[in-house]
């Protein structure tokens, strides 16, 4: 028998289109099952070909404040991710906002572009120093 600890999330999703199938919620305890066994328990799963439905589970927590924040989530098929559908107050005549990662990826993402773009900003002022250094002693010799 397995061992009862918090779960995770988990989800059931067609693998050509991301869209979810089925979901368990977190659970403060419980026993994890197999993707076979939630095929037996799991009614809308019954009927569906194993082969063409992947099982993605979180960790306990995992995303609780994109799930909290997102209005409507699925999967991307080609990478397996979860991306996360945002409600958008600044455009409530858009019924249907594009799904994206979940905001602690876009926020590293960000992050790692600041760091990039800001050693490159270094680099691009040292580069700037170093010419006016050049062109000032070039102009020491020229009016020696």
């Amino acid at each position: 028998m397995g061992e009862i600890k918090p779960l995770g999330r988990r989800f059931f999703w067609v693998k050509s289109t991301g869209n979810i199938i089925a979901q368990r919620s977190e659970m403060a305890a419980g026993i994890e099952s197999t993707k076979e066994e939630d095929f037996d328990v799991y009614i809308q799963l019954r009927e569906l070909d194993p082969n063409t439905i992947e099982m993605t589970t979180f960790e306990p927590g995992q995303f609780a404040e994109e799930f909290a924040k997102a209005k409507s989530w699925c999967f991307d098929p080609g990478t397996g991710k979860i991306l996360f559908i945002y409600p958008d107050p600044d455009d409530s005549e858009n019924p249907d906002p594009v799904p994206q990662p979940p905001l602690t990826e876009q926020i590293k993402k960000l992050q790692e572009e600041n760091n990039l773009m800001k050693a490159q900003n270094t680099a691009l002022s040292d580069r700037s120093d170093f010419i006016e250094d050049v062109i000032a002693e070039m102009a020491q010799k020229v009016y020696q």
